[in-house]
C-alpha cells in the first residue's frame, strides 16, 4: 500500500494534518496514544490529501474550478450555481487507476482484519484545515454510513471529495480567509460500529453553555449518531463531575430523559440509502440510553483525551450493539467557550415579566427579541430578514447562511449538541432547542422574546420584552478575610458563576429544588397508593415514568440537583438548608393539599425542625436525607453542608439531629457538619447551647428582624419599620458572633442588606462575621467593598475582629 495515497489510522497522529486531516490525524493519534487509556476507536485507514490532489490533477479539473470559484458574486447571490458547478466537477471525475487501487487493497486488508470479505465502513470527510482549535469546521463536509464494497467506497470517496465545495464550506473559507485550493480533503474509512442496533451520541469537555471546565456533557440517542449532530431528536443528557471520577463515587450531576422520537438504522437498499429513519418504541423513549457505568466510562475517556490534547474536546462516541462495546469515532477541539475571555462576565435580566409560549433547552445566556418567522424548510430563508427569530424543526449546515441573519434561534428538536446549539455559539446569540412545538405554537410574524438567562431552560415569551445587559469585571478583584460566599437557588444556573470570586455557597435552598426540579409533595410519593385526588396522581405518573419506585423520583432528582450546586463550587463548602416550605407553599406542590393543615399565620407555623420529626412529614424528610447522603456518600460531594432552618428550641434540636443520625447522616461522620439557621431570637439567646449541638451558625436577618421587632416583613404599613439596621437587630446579631466565636462556632449571613447598605457590611464586617453569603448579581462589588472596609478597619472606627483561619 502506497503511503503517499493511503495511510493506517494507527501509522498516523497529530503531526500529520497536513496529509490526512484534522480528524483522521486525530483518530491516529487516539489508537497510538490513549490505547493505554482503554479508549477504543475503530480501526480503519485514510485517504492522503496527495491523492486528493492527484485527483484534481489527473483529471484537469484545478483551472476550472478557479474560475468557476471566481464567479462568486461579493454578496454570494449565486452561491448555489456556483457551488453546484463545482461539485458537477468532481462527479464527472475518475479516479486515476493508482488511486483506485491503493483504496481497493486498503479496503480488502481491513475486511480481512474483521474476518469478512466486504466489512461495512464509515466514510468521513477530513480537510486538512480543520478541526484547529481557532476554526470550527465541524459538519461541512459529508459523511457516508454503512458502506459496503469497493466500488461503493471509492464512489462515497468520490462525493466526499465534492463536499469539500458544498455551499456552506465555500462560504466558510471566504469568510476565515482560507483560500479554496490550499485546502485538500483526506477521506477517512473506519469499521462501523453498529450502533444502529444500540445508541450512540455526542459529548464534551466543558459545559456548552457556561465554560464551566469541571464537567463532561454527555447525549445519547438511540441508533446511529447523525440524528444527535444534526439535531434531529431530542436526545438523553448526562452531566458528570470530572474531579471526581478516580475514585468510586457516581459522579453524575445531572440526567435528563430525552424523547429520542426516531432513531437512524441500516437501510437494506444498498449504495443509493444505507441508512433510514424510523420511529422508536415507547420503551425506547421512556429508557435511558446509557446506564450509569457506561456515562463513567465514557466521562473518563473524555478527560484523557482532553489531557491529552491540552484543551477542551468536541467528541462522537457509539456503542456497538453486537458487542456491547464503546468507541469512539471523532474528536476535535472545542472552539466556543475554550476560546472566550475570562476578564468580563456579561448578565442579562429581564425587567418585566411576559406570556410564556413554549420553553425547551437554553443555549447561550442571553436574551433576544424580534420578529418570529417560521421556517419549514431552508428553501423559504428568504423570509429571515436581519434581527428575526427563525423558528424551526431543525437545522444543519445549509441553513446556516439565513441563521447568520437571524437574532436567535428557536427549534423543536435537538439537544445541547445539535447543529443549531453549536452554531448559535459560534455566531454568539441565544437559541432555545428542543421545545418539542415552536413552530406550531410560535405564529409566524409575531413578536416574541427569547430569554436564555434564566439556568439551562430557555422561554420564549409573547411580547418584545424589556431587558438589562451588564458587563462585570472580573479582573483585580482583591482578596478578602471574610468569606465571600453566594445564594443560589436553581441547580440549572450554579455553572454560570463559575468565574465569579466566591469561596463557596452560604445558602442554598432545597425547596427551590423540591418546587421546581421535582413539583411533588414528598408525601404524595410516599402514599401514592393512598392518594385519592386523580388528577395529581395523574401528573404524578407522568413525571416520574422511568421510575419503579416513586420515592426514588424524589430522591434522585434531589440528590442530583444538590450535587450540580456542590460541584460548582467544589471543594469550597455549599451549606443546603433542609426544606423551608409553610404549609401553604407545600400545599400548592403536586398532591401536597392532602397532607397539609390550613394555618392563619404559616410563617410561625408548622415549618423547619418542627416538621421533620413529626408523623405528618417524617417520611418525607427521611427522603431528604436520603438524598443529601447520597450526594455526600455516592457522588462523592463532601463539601455539602445540611443546616437545619426555623429550630426555635434545644429539644427540637436534638430530635432533629436523632432522626438525622438515624438515616446515616449523623453529625461528625464521613466529616458531616450541621448548622442551624440562627433566625429565631431563642438561637440567640441560647447560642451557647445551641453551639454544643451545631457546627455553625447561619443568620437569617429577614425573619431575625422580624421576630425581633414583632413586625410582619410583608405589611405594607410597616414597611418603614421593618429594617436590618435596627440598634435591637444589630445587638441580636452581635450577641449571636460574640457567643458562637466563643464556643468556637463559625457565623455567617444569607441576606440582601450588605449588599444594598454599605453601612451594614460594615458593621458585619467590624464584628468579626465570617463569612457573608450574596446574591450572585453582588459578589463583585461587595467583595470590593468588604476589602476596603478590612484594609480600613471597623467602620465604628476600632480594628476588624481576628480571624481563624480558613472560615466558613
Amino acid at each position: 500500500m502506497s503511503d503517499a495515497l493511503v495511510r493506517w489510522l494507527e501509522d498516523v497522529g497529530s503531526d500529520d494534518v497536513g496529509q490526512v486531516g484534522g480528524k483522521n490525524a486525530s483518530l491516529g493519534e487516539m489508537i497510538r496514544e490513549l490505547k493505554e487509556e482503554g479508549v477504543r476507536v475503530p480501526g480503519g485507514f485514510a485517504t492522503t490529501a496527495e491523492a486528493y490532489r492527484r485527483f484534481i490533477a489527473a483529471n484537469g479539473i484545478e483551472d476550472e474550478i478557479r474560475a468557476t470559484l471566481a464567479e462568486l458574486d461579493e454578496d454570494r447571490e449565486n452561491l448555489d450555481s456556483v457551488g453546484r458547478s463545482v461539485r458537477r466537477l468532481f462527479a464527472k471525475g475518475e479516479f486515476p487507476d493508482e488511486i483506485g487501487e491503493a483504496v481497493r487493497n486498503a479496503y480488502r486488508e481491513l475486511s480481512a482484519r474483521n474476518d469478512t470479505k466486504a466489512v461495512h465502513v464509515a466514510v468521513r470527510s477530513s480537510a486538512t484545515a480543520e478541526d484547529l482549535p481557532e476554526a470550527s469546521f465541524a459538519g461541512q463536509q459529508e459523511t457516508f454510513l454503512n458502506v459496503s464494497g469497493a466500488d461503493d467506497l471509492l464512489e462515497a470517496c468520490r462525493r466526499c471529495y465534492a463536499s469539500l465545495f458544498t455551499d456552506r464550506a465555500i462560504a466558510y473559507r471566504e469568510e476565515q480567509g482560507f483560500d479554496h485550493m490550499d485546502v485538500a480533503l483526506s477521506v477517512g474509512v473506519q469499521t462501523m460500529v453498529r450502533s444502529d442496533k444500540s445508541g450512540s451520541g455526542v459529548m464534551f469537555t466543558i459545559d456548552t453553555e457556561t465554560g464551566f471546565p469541571n464537567v463532561v456533557v454527555i447525549n445519547a440517542a438511540w441508533g446511529l449518531g447523525e440524528n444527535v449532530v444534526q439535531g434531529a431528536v431530542n436526545p438523553d443528557e448526562y452531566i458528570v463531575f470530572k474531579p471526581l471520577l478516580d475514585g468510586d463515587h457516581v459522579p453524575i450531576v445531572g440526567r435528563h430523559l430525552g424523547e429520542k422520537e426516531r432513531k437512524m438504522v441500516y437501510s437494506k437498499k444498498g449504495a443509493s440509502s444505507p441508512t433510514k429513519n424510523v420511529s422508536t418504541s415507547k420503551t425506547e423513549q421512556s429508557t435511558y440510553v446509557l446506564a450509569d457505568d457506561e456515562v463513567l466510562q465514557l466521562a473518563r475517556w473524555a478527560v484523557a483525551i482532553e489531557e491529552h490534547y491540552g484543551h477542551a474536546m468536541d467528541i462522537e462516541w457509539a456503542r456497538d450493539g453486537d458487542s456491547g462495546e464503546m468507541f469512539i469515532v471523532q474528536a476535535r477541539p472545542e472552539t466556543v467557550q475554550s476560546q472566550k475571555q475570562a476578564g468580563a462576565l456579561h448578565t442579562y435580566t429581564l425587567e418585566e415579566k411576559g406570556e410564556e409560549i413554549v420553553s425547551g433547552l437554553a443555549i447561550g445566556e442571553a436574551v433576544a427579541s424580534g420578529r418570529a418567522v417560521v421556517v419549514h424548510d431552508v428553501e423559504e430563508g428568504d423570509q429571515v430578514e436581519e434581527g428575526d427569530v427563525l423558528v424551526t424543526g431543525m437545522t444543519d449546515p445549509d441553513w446556516v447562511p439565513l441563521m447568520k441573519r437571524a437574532a436567535a434561534i428557536v427549534t423543536d428538536h435537538g439537544g445541547r449538541t445539535s447543529h443549531a446549539a453549536i452554531v448559535s455559539r459560534e455566531l454568539g446569540f441565544p437559541a432555545v432547542v428542543g421545545t418539542g412545538e415552536a413552530t406550531e405554537l410560535i405564529k409566524d410574524g409575531q413578536d416574541i422574546t427569547v430569554s436564555c438567562a434564566q439556568g439551562e431552560v430557555g422561554y420564549i415569551y409573547k411580547g418584545i420584552l424589556e431587558y438589562t445587559e451588564e458587563e462585570v469585571d472580573l479582573e483585580n478583584i482583591p482578596e478578602t478575610d471574610t468569606r465571600i460566599m453566594m445564594i443560589i437557588a436553581s441547580p440549572a444556573a450554579a455553572f454560570r458563576w463559575w468565574r465569579l470570586p466566591a469561596r463557596g455557597v452560604g445558602l442554598a435552598r432545597m425547596e427551590f429544588i423540591v418546587n421546581n426540579w421535582i413539583k411533588v409533595h414528598p408525601m404524595a410519593l410516599v402514599r401514592f397508593d393512598e392518594l385519592e385526588d386523580r388528577k395529581a396522581k395523574r401528573a404524578i405518573k407522568k413525571l416520574t415514568r422511568g421510575y419503579d419506585d416513586k420515592t426514588e423520583y424524589f430522591v434522585d432528582r434531589l440528590s442530583r440537583g444538590i450535587a450540580r450546586i456542590a460541584a460548582s463550587q467544589y471543594p469550597d463548602p455549599v451549606i443546603v438548608r433542609m426544606s423551608d416550605f409553610k404549609t401553604n407553599e407545600y400545599a400548592d406542590l403536586i398532591g401536597g393539599a392532602a397532607f397539609e393543615p390550613e394555618e392563619s399565620n404559616p410563617m410561625l407555623g408548622f415549618r423547619g425542625a418542627s416538621r421533620y420529626t413529626s408523623d405528618r412529614y417524617r417520611e418525607g424528610f427521611a427522603l431528604e436525607c436520603r438524598a443529601i447522603k447520597r450526594a455526600r456518600e455516592t457522588m462523592g460531594f463532601s463539601n455539602v453542608v445540611v443546616m437545619i432552618p426555623f429550630c426555635r428550641t434545644l429539644d427540637e434540636a436534638d430530635r432533629v439531629l436523632e432522626v438525622m443520625g438515624g438515616e446515616g447522616l449523623a453529625r461528625g461522620e464521613n466529616g458531616l457538619e450541621v448548622y442551624v439557621m440562627a433566625e429565631v431570637p431563642s438561637n440567640v439567646v441560647l447560642a451557647s447551647e445551641f453551639a454544643k449541638r451545631f457546627d455553625g451558625f447561619s443568620i437569617g436577618s429577614n425573619d431575625l428582624t422580624q421576630l425581633t421587632l414583632g413586625v410582619d416583613r410583608d405589611s405594607e404599613e410597616l414597611s418603614d419599620i421593618f429594617d436590618e439596621r435596627d440598634e435591637a437587630v444589630k445587638r441580636m446579631i452581635a450577641l449571636l458572633i460574640e457567643r458562637a466565636h466563643a464556643a468556637g462556632r463559625k457565623v455567617g449571613i444569607c441576606g440582601q442588606a450588605p449588599s444594598d447598605h454599605e453601612e451594614f457590611a460594615g458593621f458585619l464586617v467590624g464584628e468579626g462575621i465570617d463569612s457573608i453569603s450574596l446574591n450572585p448579581d453582588s459578589v463583585v462589588a461587595v467583595a470590593r467593598r468588604v476589602a476596603e472596609l478590612e484594609s480600613k478597619g471597623d467602620a465604628r472606627g476600632g480594628e476588624t475582629q481576628p480571624r481563624r483561619a480558613e472560615p466558613v
